[in-house]
């Protein structure tokens, strides 16, 4: 971009901040001369009143947010009935509930055990939430053993023990190799050798691989990352912005 430009750039942005049509100059038409004047009359106006720098960040910046946001509505509707019922991700809190809470995590995502005590005080406190928990591990070799270690849980013990596996892993302190895996079916009373033998299985890879799949078309590179009903939500939140957003959500919807 040359200096031209940007300056005219600059007295386009201006003038729309006071209200004027940018339309209304025809830059293209001028003579180089005519250009000089104009570039050092926008010049001088920019330096006198630099505030205007600042408002028309502040545009910019409004602009931005907004078209990501439409992008991230748009996303979401497009890939609604996979997040929300993709046939395989857990399903907990109150399964007829009529808002649901979609959550991407990561085990050894420190926002996500943030998130996690948040998320619970949530469903407890409301009692209609529907929450479905999405595998993406994304964060090393630990993360996807944890994933596989919860999800061959899952497919080989079914929901409450998943549940259990879920709640122990986003609390686990240690390093989650083989031994300490092996130590926690045992305390909670699973078959480690059968959800070992189930854990490198195409079962378990193909719903890792789906999962990750998805985040790619909705644009998810962190997490956690929340689908509140129609709602994106890239980073953690508390619960009482989540209770305003729900509240927000069932007024919408009477």
């Amino acid at each position: 971009m040359t200096l031209f430009t940007r300056t005219a750039t600059a007295a386009a942005t201006a003038l729309a901040l006071l209200g004027a049509p940018a339309q209304a100059f025809d830059i293209s038409s001028m003579s180089e001369a005519e250009r000089e004047a104009f570039g050092k009359e926008v010049r001088e106006y920019i330096l006198a009143n630099p505030e205007l720098i600042l408002e028309a960040v502040d545009l910019l910046e409004q602009r931005q947010q907004q078209a990501e946001a439409a992008r991230d509505d748009t996303l979401v509707a497009d890939n609604l009935a996979e997040l929300q019922n993709d046939g395989y991700s857990w399903v907990g809190g109150n399964p007829d509930g009529d808002i649901t809470l979609v959550e991407f995590m990561d085990y050894r995502c420190g926002y996500c055990r943030k998130a996690a005590p948040e998320v619970a005080k949530l469903l407890k406190s409301d009692g209609n939430i529907r929450l479905v928990i999405k595998e993406l591990p994304i964060l090393g070799d630990a993360s996807v053993l944890s994933a596989r270690f919860a999800v061959a849980t899952k497919q080989v013990a079914g929901d409450d023990a998943y549940k259990d596996v879920h709640d122990a892993l986003i609390e686990f302190g240690g390093e989650p190799n083989e031994v300490a895996l092996r130590r926690l079916a045992d305390g909670l009373s699973l078959d480690a050798e059968a959800i070992f033998a189930k854990m490198d299985s195409e079962e378990v890879t193909a719903e890792l691989r789906q999962t990750r799949a998805l985040a790619q078309k909705m644009a998810i590179s962190g997490t956690p990352t929340f689908v509140l009903g129609t709602e994106l939500l890239r980073g953690y939140l508390p619960a009482d912005q989540m209770e305003l957003m729900v509240a927000e959500i069932r007024e919408q919807q009477s």
